[in-house]
């Protein structure tokens, strides 16, 4: 009687760590990916569901063999740093950072963990890569940086009598100060005066928006989130003034501006997505993957807003 009872004591444990080897197997097989995203609007959003639906065509699906703690941060400092550290803390394969704070953020936290980024203009500029072709580190993603001298030949094509334009972004934003310089370069170059304001929060957008619009010929924003994030207080003021605005995103157009040559953000997560699977898989390693620049851009022309400004949508070119 013993024997029986100790044969199935051990077979009892037997199975036991069987189902616990298992169960282990099948922990591994979950990959955990930690994000940060700066501040909710159209275009970090965006890049973000594009980033699960690279992850996915890599291989990856959330909820069967995929496990994603999304954090956003609100644009709020404070956040970035006790969320960074939650996300570094709960020991992921890796992190998405989305927008240059977040991925700053991140890397402040972990230089071991690998690190995606997207909607970042310049990551060289911003310390996350020695250089774009050889990251070096445990960073690489993607860039948004736009194509600003089209996006100025664009708005000049639709006010081509112009004498000022009007620039405004969040200077406290080192990406949005990057592309308004060159905007600003780019007007500069074509004879045309420039007037230049800035706002730090989305409170101070509208007055912004208001002044330029009375003082200028038309508007140019490049994709900042502070104003991003105002895109449709920004399209009621240019409507009801009658200014075209040219912006630095399509999703900005979308929600407020007249037209942009500019990136699909949607698309843009995406391309991070497949790189962030192909890290995942162990094929690639951050330090070795060159940063990429978007796919494709495209004209997009708010059809509306045109009308409002009575403008014919089919007028609006593509600079070539």
């Amino acid at each position: 009687m013993k024997k029986t009872v100790l044969a199935g004591i051990g077979l009892v444990s037997l199975l036991m760590l069987g189902a616990c080897g298992s169960k282990e197997a099948s922990d591994d097989s979950v990959k955990k990916v930690g994000v940060l995203q700066l501040v909710q609007h159209a275009s970090l959003d965006n890049a973000y569901e594009g980033f699960k639906e690279g992850l996915a065509e890599g291989g990856y699906k959330e909820g069967d063999n995929l496990e994603i703690d999304y954090q956003n941060a609100q644009n709020n400092q404070d956040n970035l740093k006790s969320m960074s550290e939650k996300l570094v803390n709960d020991e992921p394969d890796l992190l998405l950072g989305i927008a240059t704070p977040a991925a700053q953020s991140l890397l402040n936290v972990t230089t071991e963990t690998p690190i995606t980024v997207t909607a970042v203009t310049d990551l060289k500029e911003a310390k996350l890569v020695k250089s774009d072709k050889k990251p070096g580190g445990n960073v690489t993603g993607t860039t948004d940086m736009v194509p600003i001298d089209k996006q100025i030949a664009l708005l000049l094509s639709i006010v081509p009598d112009a004498k000022s334009i009007g620039i405004m972004y969040n200077a406290g934003e080192a990406n949005s100060k990057i592309q308004a310089d060159l905007a600003e370069k780019a007007l500069k170059k074509a004879g045309v005066a420039v007037k230049i304001k800035t706002a730090n929060t989305t409170n101070d957008v509208q007055q912004v928006t208001e002044s330029l619009a009375n003082e200028t010929d038309g508007i140019y924003v490049p994709t900042d989130n502070t104003f991003a994030s105002a895109a449709a207080v920004i399209g009621d003021v240019v409507k009801e003034k009658k200014i075209p605005l040219v912006a630095g995103s399509t999703e900005q157009v979308t929600d407020g501006g007249l037209a942009t040559v500019g990136i699909d953000y949607k698309s843009l997560g995406k391309q991070t997505g497949k790189m962030a699977a192909k890290i995942l898989d162990g094929d690639a390693k951050p330090a070795d993957t060159p940063v990429e620049s978007a796919d494709t851009l495209k004209l997009v022309v708010n059809e509306d807003m045109a009308k409002a400004l009575g403008i014919d949508p089919a007028s609006i070119k593509e600079p070539k």
